[in-house]
């Protein structure tokens, strides 16, 4: 049996093409099947941290036998590509919010996406949403001042769909306009809301260049193709008529505004938290990738519409799967709704530290209960999805509180509102006579619209029991969590940060960010047909210390 060298080809960044070698055994018979040796790199302490040294290109070399890693390009080696952090995602992202790093920590409502985790991650060159949904206006307008004040940094508010009280949503992008907000998450979008139009269409101009400029940017969360068209479609001429005819728009500025896209941004959000169609995000991402390359073509933008990819994405492997497929960017959730900056308490904190995968349940919503939208939450340790779910039955199946059977009426009033339903019903009208009068003024004359808003009052309270840590309404916490809570216990578990007081939204993203890169450096070096031990692809938790030189 002899040998011989069969040339493997690969390119390196310039273009050129290089040669390595492999070896084929040679059988006497020209009929015999041929068996490869596959270049192998074995696994070593140090092969591993020259892995995970991001901003150094090495060079996969045969050393008597075996592959070693070594500093540096040579023409007859395989080629491992430095993949610093801040090259991961679409350039144009970055550029666009003035970023860093493609990374963005989404809106959680009520405040959990807090001002100090918003303005932890754009100090560190990332971007958050700021969790405006359920939020009083004043609430949210004292997390502007403190957002806006010096030295400034990437920032976002959340604008969420409230097709039950659409007065709510026009308030705030009154107050994003007034204040100077100038750019925002829409989530929760069924169909686009002539608010959302206004705010991305305000102050539409021509630059001295004559360039179409927009003051106002929407990245656009969605789990639908339909949704996702229409955020990277122009805005409907029936919102740009009703516009101009308020006198917010010239015929101008909304004849530009035919012109540009409704979010340039959108993120294919997969299996998440809160509001979300449950889908794989292996399977959503590609689907609106492929979207956008048929809108993007359809109506030329200058500047090409992007992808960011959420749900899910809560470990360096899955990043990693998110960049390699296309995504501009990454949003993370769940994860961070366990971090230290969260605004929620250090019992929910406990809670989701402890989280299983399976620890997930479907339960009616408060904000689009009467349509029977669903949200995904943590059912561990709560009875929550089994009471709201009741709820929404007793909605279906009964026109008013009196059509309820007294055995189940006291139930309710004993285990899930801890008061007379009528006494509920007074602190209900109260409030919306504040805020919406014509919600109660309907309920007055609409028995079942009464029903919707009481039942309403205890998913909404279910939110915010656990941010209080109201320990004596433990089984009632509504607590938003998609599987990937589970996801980074798991990768997080034995090490410092499996306890919650340890894990900030920062270091938990540039662990995410610097495995991600690690791992696509290793992905590079199979791509040219080396097979690797499976131990170099671990990317265990490391301090903000370790990290640092790479961030």
């Amino acid at each position: 049996m002899s040998c011989t060298h069969c040339p493997f080809f690969y390119r390196r960044p310039t273009g050129r093409i290089y040669i390595i070698h492999q070896i084929v055994e040679n059988h006497s018979t020209a009929s015999a099947p041929r068996a490869e040796t596959v270049p192998f790199l074995p696994y070593s302490a140090e092969t591993a941290a020259q892995l995970r040294d991001i901003g150094r290109p090495l060079a996969a070399a045969d050393r008597g036998g075996g592959l070693v890693l070594a500093p540096g390009i040579s023409s007859s080696a395989a080629l491992i590509p430095a993949c610093p952090a801040e090259h991961l995602g679409d350039p144009g992202f970055r550029r666009t919010h003035n970023l860093k790093y493609a990374y963005v920590g989404g809106s959680m409502a009520n405040g959990i996406s807090s001002t100090q985790l918003v303005e932890a991650l754009g100090r560190a060159g990332m971007l958050g949403f700021y969790g405006a949904a359920g939020q009083p206006l004043e609430e949210v307008e004292k997390a502007i001042d403190r957002v806006q004040s010096p030295p400034p940094f990437s920032c976002g508010f959340n604008l969420i769909h409230s097709p039950s009280e659409p007065a709510l949503e026009t308030a705030l992008v009154d107050l994003y306009l007034r204040r100077g907000v100038r750019l925002i998450e829409a989530s929760a979008f069924i169909d686009l809301t002539l608010p959302l139009i206004r705010f991305r269409t305000s102050g539409i101009c021509r630059n001295a260049a004559g360039e179409i400029e927009t003051p106002n940017r929407v990245i656009g969360k969605i789990s639908r193709a339909e949704v996702a068209a229409r955020f990277f479609s122009p805005p409907e001429d029936r919102f740009l008529r009703e516009l101009v005819s308020r006198g917010e728009l010239t015929p101008g500025q909304a004849e530009l505004a035919s012109r540009i896209p409704v979010a340039e941004d959108a993120t294919a959000e997969g299996d998440s938290g809160g509001h979300t169609d449950n889908r794989p995000l292996v399977n959503l991402l590609p689907a609106i990738l492929a979207l956008r390359d048929r809108l993007q073509e359809r109506y030329s933008y200058p500047e090409a519409l992007r992808v960011g990819a959420g749900g899910g994405i809560a470990t360096p492997e899955a990043a990693a799967a998110a960049f390699i497929m296309g995504a501009a960017y990454i949003v993370t959730g769940s994860v961070n709704q366990s971090c230290v900056e969260a605004g929620t308490s250090g019992s929910v904190k406990k809670i989701l530290a402890e989280a299983e995968q399976a620890d997930v349940a479907m339960a009616a919503a408060a904000d689009m209960f009467e349509m029977g939208v669903k949200v995904q939450i943590l059912k561990r340790g709560t009875m929550f999805a089994m009471r709201a779910n009741k709820l929404y039955e007793l909605y279906r199946a009964y026109n008013s509180f009196e059509e309820i059977p007294a055995e189940m009426r006291a139930v309710l009033e004993r285990d899930y509102f801890r008061a007379p339903l009528a006494e509920i019903w007074l602190g209900t009208r109260e409030y919306f006579m504040r805020n919406d009068p014509a919600q109660a003024q309907r309920a007055e004359k609409d028995p079942k619209h009464k029903l919707a808003l009481v039942f309403r009052w205890y998913l909404g309270q279910a939110s915010r029991w656990p941010l209080a840590g109201d320990e004596s309404r433990k089984l009632d916490y509504q607590v938003w969590c998609g599987p990937a809570m589970g996801a980074f216990n798991e990768w997080a578990k034995g090490s410092f940060l499996e306890q919650p007081e340890a894990r900030d939204a920062v270091t938990v993203a540039q662990n995410l960010l610097a495995g991600a890169a690690a791992l696509t450096r290793l992905h590079a070096l199979r791509c040219q047909g080396i097979a690797v031990d499976y131990r170099l692809a671990r990317q265990e938790p490391r301090t903000r210390d370790q990290l640092s030189r790479f961030f």
